[in-house]
């Protein structure tokens, strides 16, 4: 049965958190290696949703999160999937280039997963919620209002407030719109630890990830990329006739359309990433974090160099 809201207690250590796999198995494989390497156990690791996507593994990437028991929010593409409606129901706009690529993407992925897991996507929790440095937590997929909202960096402080009264949290933790940033409004903060599925828009075939430490009264948010073997995932996507243009963005970086993005996300387009670290305190005032823009990728040892 379909739950509300799942409560997982305090988390003492750090916790990953990633979103979107986006039926991406090596992406997924990758991810769940790096966590080991970490020390990271499945009870603190959530991902904030769409489990199955654009990619060519649906069902092997939800076997493989599954067999994990790691927290899962139901996504926008698990509610469609699981209970059979007719699109992904991602919020694209009718006729828009993203709408008509969903249909090639959202009918091979119904076809090729088993009724089991269609069960367990219907099963999962529309939100999570937890306790970290004494700090509330909300885990939705795209916000507290709606399943398929799009929260950007750039998206208005007010609306985000608004999520945050309605959440009653002090963090809200989302995913959906497929970009990182960490932004300090108040003495709240909403994070978004970007995708795994696909990379950032930002030139590079890299995807991303975030670590969530407590620090006695403080937290610890760390934006974290992620090398995997793309061109296996890309070969498979064009293998099983999935459309040609998000293979193409697995190696290039770029998506192959820009029709959600806001005029400020839209400019960033091409700018490699660099990962970031902000230790929230809870007092500092609309300040943003999304990961900057770095004349070139920073490897993740220099950056774990600089940032020990």
């Amino acid at each position: 049965m379909e739950q509300a809201v799942k409560d997982l207690g305090t988390l003492e250590g750090p916790a990953l958190v990633f979103g979107g796999p986006y039926s991406n198995l090596q992406a997924t494989q990758a991810l769940l290696a790096r966590a080991d390497q970490l020390g990271i156990s499945p009870s603190r690791i959530i991902c904030t949703g769409d489990v199955v996507a654009y990619c060519a593994d649906p069902e092997a990437t939800v076997s493989l999160i599954r067999r994990s028991e790691m927290a899962v929010v139901m996504g926008n593409c698990e509610e469609s999937l699981g209970f059979g409606t007719d699109d992904c129901g991602c919020g694209f706009s009718e006729g828009s280039a993203c709408d008509l690529l969903s249909v090639q993407w959202f009918a091979y992925a119904r076809n090729h997963l088993s009724a089991a897991a269609k069960q367990w996507m219907r099963d999962l929790p529309r939100a999570l919620s937890f306790r970290m440095a004494d700090r509330r937590f909300r885990v939705v997929h795209g916000s507290v209002a709606s399943i398929n909202r799009f929260v950007f960096a750039s998206t208005p402080l007010s609306e985000k407030e608004a999520e945050f009264e309605l959440g009653d949290a002090d963090a809200i933790i989302g995913g959906h719109c497929g970009l990182p940033f960490t932004q300090v409004i108040g003495d709240r903060l909403w994070h978004n630890a970007g995708v795994i599925g696909m990379p950032a828009n930002d030139g590079t075939p890299r995807v991303w990830f975030a670590l969530l430490t407590p620090e006695g009264s403080d937290v610890r948010i760390e934006t974290h990329s992620l090398q995997y073997d793309y061109g296996t995932a890309a070969e498979a996507m064009a293998a099983a006739g999935l459309p040609a243009a998000y293979a193409k963005t697995l190696g290039d970086g770029l998506w192959p359309n820009l029709d959600i993005l806001p005029e400020t996300e839209t400019a960033a387009t091409g700018r490699p990433l660099s990962e970031t670290t902000i230790v929230w305190h809870g007092n500092e005032t609309g300040r943003s974090t999304m990961p900057r823009p770095a004349p070139e990728p920073v490897s993740e040892s220099a950056y774990l160099r600089a940032t020990k």
